[in-house]
This record gives structure tokens, sequence and C-alpha cells, in this order.
């Protein structure tokens, strides 16, 4: 079995870097950073949509490239290295995978040929405040093909056309699918990284249409997740191992008493740690990605997995960075702050790594007894 990228995909991911490389510099990430009025950046969006790589795994019979996750998997991982300020997420691992896993031809139709073209940003509209949603606590609901109820927080909610919404009718949980054009009101909402913006979304009489079967909305929406997880463990690969790459070129530069300060046991100890760490990551990102690819049933705990290692991994590099870099590691003017940023935000947008460590042992307690 081999976990290593075929060449024409190492092609595909050595010309989405020079791509990002000529594209996306940290000072273009600055500037959406810097400015509250632009949560993310709009012309690096219509580039990307030009490059079809929001279409990567959608079929080409629906406006996309008909590539496979493998290839998505790769751009993700160098999106993540340059800590890309686009909704590239929230419309592509989970509107998009939404859409195809469980969406009707209607609305494969309707939506997929749209986010392959850069013309639709999705989010994902399930938690309703602190704590984890369940079917206890699920307040929105659906009436006649209108939504009502509270979201909040929601990725990318302050600029997405379409959201994925948990929510009840008739006494039964659902997925929908909500056009965000009228019904809706959105409010700002603060977070650590303003390039990957949150918002209060209330929902007053907006139309909703349901993907998949009646009561399906839980075990769809974990669907959902464990093939986002894969795709976001890639996306956290790629900015830990730009983390690595960033304190050890600046370990090979420093001076400290006459010494550079990569000769010191310390900060040897530290790059090893992350290189340990992101190694992990990608050996479990790899296995996520074929099982996700293969369609296999290992995917539930492959993805629980790579989510686990990728978050612990990109936290501990984006971390360590900043130490290596010391006293001017924390300040605004290098770029260390943008990962960290980053780590913390991609770490919760689809539940933190403890729920994801409770699912994989849940995962694990019946593969074993049965």
């Amino acid at each position: 079995m081999n976990f290593d990228f075929s060449d024409d995909q190492k092609f595909l991911k050595s010309e989405a870097r020079k791509f990002l490389d000529a594209n996306c510099p940290t000072t273009r990430v600055r500037k959406v950073l810097d400015d509250d009025a632009k949560p993310y950046d709009a012309e690096l969006w219509k580039q990307v949509a030009e490059q079809g790589w929001l279409g990567a795994a959608i079929p080409e019979e629906h406006g996309g490239l008909g590539l496979g996750h493998i290839e998505l998997c790769a751009i993700a991982e160098e999106l993540g290295r340059a800590v890309a300020p686009i909704p590239f997420a929230s419309t592509v691992y989970f509107l998009a995978e939404a859409v195809m896993l469980a969406g009707s031809d209607a609305q494969k139709a309707a939506l997929l040929p749209k986010i392959a073209a850069g013309e639709v940003i999705g989010c994902v509209a399930a938690s309703e405040g602190p704590g984890p949603v369940s079917a206890s606590t699920l307040q929105a609901g659906v009436s006649g093909g209108k939504l009502s109820g509270t979201k909040l927080p929601v990725t990318d909610g302050d600029i997405a056309t379409h959201a994925l919404v948990l929510a009840k009718e008739g006494g039964k949980a659902g997925l929908y699918l909500v056009d965000l054009s009228s019904g809706v009101t959105r409010e700002p909402l603060k977070t650590l990284d303003p390039t990957r913006d949150a918002a209060k979304l209330t929902f007053d009489g907006a139309p909703a249409e349901r993907l998949g079967g009646a009561g399906e909305g839980f075990a769809l929406l974990e669907q959902v997740m464990d093939r986002a997880a894969v795709l976001l463990a890639f996306e956290q690969c790629g900015g830990a191992d730009r983390c690595l790459e960033m304190a050890k070129a600046y370990a090979l530069e420093r001076y400290a008493f006459g010494r550079v300060i990569a000769s010191y046991q310390a900060i040897k100890h530290k790059l090893a740690d992350m290189y340990v760490k992101n190694e992990l990551a990608r050996s479990n990102a790899y296995y996520g990605a074929w099982a996700l690819n293969t369609s296999a049933p290992e995917l539930p705990v492959a993805a629980s997995a790579a989510r686990i290692a990728a978050s612990e991994a990109f936290w501990f590099a984006s971390k360590e960075n900043i130490q290596t870099h010391g006293g001017i590691g924390f300040t605004w003017e290098v770029d260390a702050h943008l990962y960290y940023r980053r780590s913390r935000q991609l770490s919760l947008v689809a539940g933190a790594p403890r729920v994801w460590k409770e699912r994989l042992v849940s995962h694990l307690e019946r593969r074993n007894a049965a």
C-alpha cells in the first residue's frame, strides 16, 4: 500500500506552492488582518477559482475537475503553508462535501457548478453556543420549509452565501441547505484569527432545503465532519511544516554568544520535537486521505486520528516557532503569530481535539466489540 503522492499529484502540489508563493505572500495575509472591513481576500478567492481548485474533487458533470480527494488534500496542504485568507475550508471541505455526499440531483446541479466557479461561499452552522450540540439541546427548527433559530459561532458566516444548518423538523434533526440572501441577520464576532472571521446568524423564516432523509441530521453531519477533518489535517500539516522551516531558518542565522543558536541543545530539541510531531501528523493525514478517497470503512477512525495529530502538531509547531524566535517572535512584525492564530482557529473549526479524542475512543470501542 503506497501512501505517498503520485508524480502527477506532486506536480500539482508543486504548482500550487509556486502560485501561492507568488500570489499569497504574508504581506497579503496581513492586509486582511489589518483591515476590519476586509474579512477575506476577494481577489485571491477569484484567482483560486480560476485555478480550478474549488472544484478539484467535484465531478466534471457538475463543473469541477473531477480529480479526487487526494488532489484536494495536496492543495489543502499548500493553502495551509500560505495561511491563505479565503473561505476555502468552509466552502469546499464542508458545503461541497455535504452536497456531494447527500444532495439530490437537483441540489447538486444547482450548487456544485457555482461552488467550482467561486460564486458560492459556504459555511456550516451547527453550534448554538458553548458546549456540544445534541438532540436534547438543539433549538433551531424548520417548519414549512422555513428555518428559525440562532447559530454561533459560524466560521465565515459573515461572508457566506449559503449555509449548512443543523435543525429540527417534526422533532427529528436534519441537515439543511439555506440560502442566506434572505431571512437571516448576521452579527460579526471577534476571533483570534480575523483572516477567518466568524459570525452569529439569526434565522427568521429563511428558506431551507433538507439534505438526505428526515432524522439523519446528526449522522450526516458526522460523515461531513469526518471528510472535513482529513482535509483540515492536511492544511494543518502544511502550516506546521512552514513553522518548522521558519524556526530552522532563524536558528541558523541568529547568533548568541558567538554561535548560531541552532548549535545549542535547547534549540535542537525544540526543532526535533517539532519534526517528530509533524511526521506523526503527516502519517495520520495520509492514512485519512486513503480512507477518504476510497470511502473505506476505516474513515471515522482515520479521520479522528488525523484530526487529533494534526491539531497537536500545528499548535506545537506554531508555539515553538515563536519561542525559537525569542523576544521578537512575539512582535507584530514577525510572521510567527499568523500561524499561531491559524493553528488555534483550525483546531476549533470542526470541533475541539478533545471531542475527536472521545470520538476516536468510541469508534475503537465499537470496532473491538464487533
